[in-house]
């Protein structure tokens, strides 16, 4: 039995169960191949699961730890380790190598949500995913700003969005708000400004339609939610997994 999992904290509302399971129905292996979730709030507890599941051979990684899973790994892909973030771990032989699979599904749900334009970006937070979002945007030669609740070197606050809005037509949310349960929580930005050149998108996938993106459709913006991008980079774990 080859088993896969998730590593996260909390772990609610997964999609990864749900959508690797039905990949296993659908490819007839799902007597040989079975996903589980594992809850952990500390990354150190990934050596806990690690020793009560030797037949692991492969584990997503989701918030919080995709910064803090890093020195937990005996290698890591080039790619991961100029994004700075592994949201993939291939598990061979005892051995753990991490990669980035979010770089893949986001770029490629960004150029269709686009459509050829590349205006400037608000990235909202600096955690671990959004690192593969302001790798994407430096690939595609789209300027960008970090945003988070504290200004730092090349970081504003949301305080400073309202003088600069009018440049940066593509806000990208890459914090948990407004992701389930939490559904009446919101990036705190000046929504007042928007208008129908904007673009928002939203890393968060549960709901289908956050209060961010919600509050982007009643000024007429174009909104994305993380469904595709989160597709997108299962299917390039699977890749990794199995090849």
């Amino acid at each position: 039995m080859n088993k896969f999992g998730l590593i996260g904290f909390p772990l609610t509302h997964s999609f990864s169960k749900k959508y690797f399971s039905q990949k296993f129905q659908n490819l007839g292996i799902d007597g040989q191949n079975i996903y589980e979730l594992f809850e952990i709030e500390q990354i150190k507890d990934l050596k806990i699961v690690l020793e009560n599941n030797p037949d692991l051979v492969g584990l997503n990684v989701t918030i919080p730890h995709k910064l803090s899973v890093i020195p937990f790994l005996d290698e890591i892909d080039s790619a991961a380790k100029e994004i700075g973030a592994v949201n993939v771990i291939k598990i061979s032989n005892g051995k753990l190598k991490g990669y980035n699979s979010d770089y893949y599904g986001f770029k490629y749900s960004l150029i269709d949500f686009l459509s050829g334009l590349k205006p400037k970006a608000l990235v909202l937070g600096t955690g671990g995913a959004s690192k593969a979002v302001v790798k994407v945007l430096t690939d595609l030669n789209i300027p960008f700003l970090y945003v988070s609740r504290s200004a730092s070197q090349d970081v504003i606050n949301y305080q400073d969005i309202t003088e600069i809005i009018a440049d940066y037509k593509l806000i990208i949310n890459t914090t948990p708000l407004g992701m389930y349960p939490n559904i009446d929580s919101c990036p705190e930005l000046p929504y007042h400004l928007l208008d129908a050149s904007y673009f928002l998108y939203d890393l968060v996938y549960n709901p289908e339609e956050t209060l961010f993106m919600k509050k982007g459709l009643q000024k007429g913006a174009k909104v994305m939610h993380g469904m595709q991008m989160l597709v997108g980079q299962a299917e390039e774990a699977y890749e990794i997994w199995t090849n």
